[in-house]
């Protein structure tokens, strides 16, 4: 009997471990709400703890070194009874082989945040359902999470999250909560999003995934030169779609990411390189033109 117990248990220990897919950092900020509920706002974190890192994502089993790094920090700007209202900032990070280096491929804002949650409240998520706006956002950004980290591996390697990504926006899009629409904050938001990964015309930006990570990233520890030289042409092929369309809400968020690492890996690169470097991120990142300066320095 105990050799039986000690099976099961370990049989459920084995599963429990597999569901982890993620190792997410998850934080609620509170210091703009004054005289909050502090007991409740602990509990949201905490719930929101387990339903992302306890729960099985991913359609693989990922080990513990191969779970997926991120962080989320919800900043509450306003709170009227349960509903809430504020931002989400968004972080992932991927290894790179070879090295103790983490590379950036998300960190940016998601202005439109506004959910309903009641003290003591489970959160409950459905794939073909809207249960709650609090889970349908999170599970929305952990399988883009789980697409751009997938697209870096292999060749279109994220479609099928970024097909769950698709289905969210669709539940959504009669929501009252903003964030889903096409008409909404300038082509900037979770609809857009979702048209720039979707969208024919820019499939370049799965491949840019992958040739700036896999057979760029990945393959400079070995060799720097053609690690180098495969980041260029993932950054022409980014050039390629900036040139169909300007001011892409995907680029931007790559250039958001992406922008110090590329100047750190070019200082090092030929005068050829560094040239062709600093006129492709003059295109995708105008505004900042002045900065890729320093990979001449």
């Amino acid at each position: 009997m105990k050799s039986f117990f000690l099976t099961l248990l370990s049989v459920f220990f084995t599963i429990a471990v597999c569901a982890q897919d993620f190792q997410c950092q998850i934080s609620i900020n509170t210091s703009k709400i004054s005289g909050s509920n502090k007991e409740k706002y602990n509990t949201l974190q905490q719930s929101l703890y387990s339903f992302i890192n306890d729960r099985k994502w991913c359609q693989y089993n990922l080990k513990a070194n191969e779970r997926i790094e991120c962080a989320i920090l919800i900043t509450l700007d306003d709170v009227s009874g349960d509903v809430m209202k504020g931002t989400m900032t968004l972080q992932l990070q991927r290894p790179v082989y070879g090295t103790n280096y983490k590379s950036s491929m998300l960190n940016f804002q998601d202005k439109d945040v506004k959910f309903t949650y009641e003290e003591g409240q489970a959160l409950e998520y459905a794939e073909n359902s809207n249960l709650s706006q609090l889970t349908s956002l999170i599970a929305f950004y952990l399988n883009l999470f789980l697409a751009i980290d997938f697209d870096s591996f292999s060749q279109n390697g994220g479609d099928y999250y970024i097909n769950k990504c698709q289905s969210i926006v669709s539940l959504n899009a009669n929501a009252t909560e903003p964030g889903w629409k096409v008409y909404e904050s300038g082509q900037k938001n979770r609809y857009w999003l979702m048209e720039n990964l979707t969208n024919g015309q820019y499939s370049k930006i799965h491949d840019f995934y992958y040739a700036y990570h896999r057979l760029g990233l990945d393959v400079m520890a070995e060799s720097p030169d053609a690690g180098r030289a495969s980041i260029l042409d993932a950054l022409k092929m980014l050039n390629d779609v900036n040139k169909i369309k300007t001011n892409l809400y995907i680029i931007q968020l790559i250039v958001l990411a992406k922008s110090q690492e590329i100047i750190n890996i070019f200082s090092e690169g030929t005068a050829t390189e560094k040239t062709t470097v600093i006129n492709i991120m003059k295109q995708l990142d105008p505004a900042n033109q002045s900065k890729y300066a320093a990979i001449n320095k």
